[in-house]
């Protein structure tokens, strides 16, 4: 069975919204965003915000963590793959389900209680960055990028 064709997955807590339709898809290509999300698997109003926010033309799955590890082991050839996902946290579970991630961008991840900026648009706190040094561990390039025309940022303000 050949791998998965995930050009990128991307982290970033808003999901689907108009730079991912707009920038990210149009750069990477991809036919098919699945976002890996166990509340929005579940939840039609926050599937049906992010379906108007979707580029025309791709389609978009919103599966659980666990559906989205079965689904990308039967992907086809065909299947050009743009993962989202709201933490890494959610990444990591998907690497450790077996989904081969080779390369996370991180996006956006706001500003909470007990969160640190680190870069433009990335705050995190000790779970973020054990769940990145844990993505690192297992091989997975990663960088933090706002959008495609933006320079990557300085990866090692996530481990300061």
């Amino acid at each position: 069975m050949a791998e998965p064709n995930i050009l990128l997955t991307r982290i970033d807590n808003r999901l689907i919204h108009g730079q991912i339709a707009t920038q990210w898809n149009a750069t990477l290509g991809a036919n098919l965003i699945i976002v890996a999300n166990n509340d929005v698997a579940t939840n039609t109003m926050r599937q049906n915000l992010m379906r108007m926010a979707a580029p025309k033309g791709v389609e978009t799955k919103f599966l659980s963590l666990d559906k989205t590890v079965e689904f990308t082991a039967k992907a086809g050839e065909k299947d050009q793959i743009f993962i989202v996902a709201e933490t890494p946290q959610d990444v990591a579970a998907l690497v450790k389900g077996g989904v081969p991630i080779k390369k996370v961008n991180i996006g956006n991840m706001h500003m909470a209680e007990g969160k640190h900026q680190v870069a433009t648009a990335v705050a995190v706190d000790d779970a973020d960055v054990a769940a990145f040094k844990e993505l690192q561990d297992a091989g997975v390039e990663l960088e933090i990028q706002r959008v495609p025309s933006t320079p990557v940022e300085d990866l090692g303000k996530l481990f300061a």
